[in-house]
């Protein structure tokens, strides 16, 4: 786990945690280099030891890098350092995949049980 306002590769300042997922944590960061916001999505400790966790986690920047859509965010930078394996992202403010995907689910539920009380009371 990397501390708010440490830095990563002397460029990247570690600004607050974003999100995490089984394998890895993400971060909000500033790149001191170019000015801007980045996420920096680092491999979790536990796995970082593990050469196939390694060698996953660099195939997954690799193959996001050569992506290229208005709805896939932007691979910048790709490194490791002191036993952290970390990929630089472009960071897009806005909620979460899993909140969009729960705020939609509860929606179309509510949508569900209106139309089932209607077909019901009809």
């Amino acid at each position: 786990m990397l501390e708010i306002g440490s830095f990563l590769s002397d460029r990247y300042e570690i600004l607050s945690k974003v999100g995490a997922g089984g394998m890895s944590d993400v971060y909000k960061a500033k790149d001191h280099i170019l000015s801007r916001f980045v996420a920096i999505k680092v491999l979790k400790q536990e796995f970082s030891e593990d050469s196939s966790f390694v060698t996953k986690f660099r195939a997954e920047a690799q193959s996001a890098a050569g992506l290229e859509h208005p709805n896939i965010v932007n691979i910048y930078d790709v490194g490791s350092e002191n036993g952290l394996y970390y990929i630089v992202m472009e960071y897009v403010e806005g909620i979460t995949l899993k909140s969009y995907i729960e705020k939609r689910a509860s929606c179309h539920s509510r949508s569900l049980q209106v139309l089932q009380s209607r077909w019901q009371g009809a």
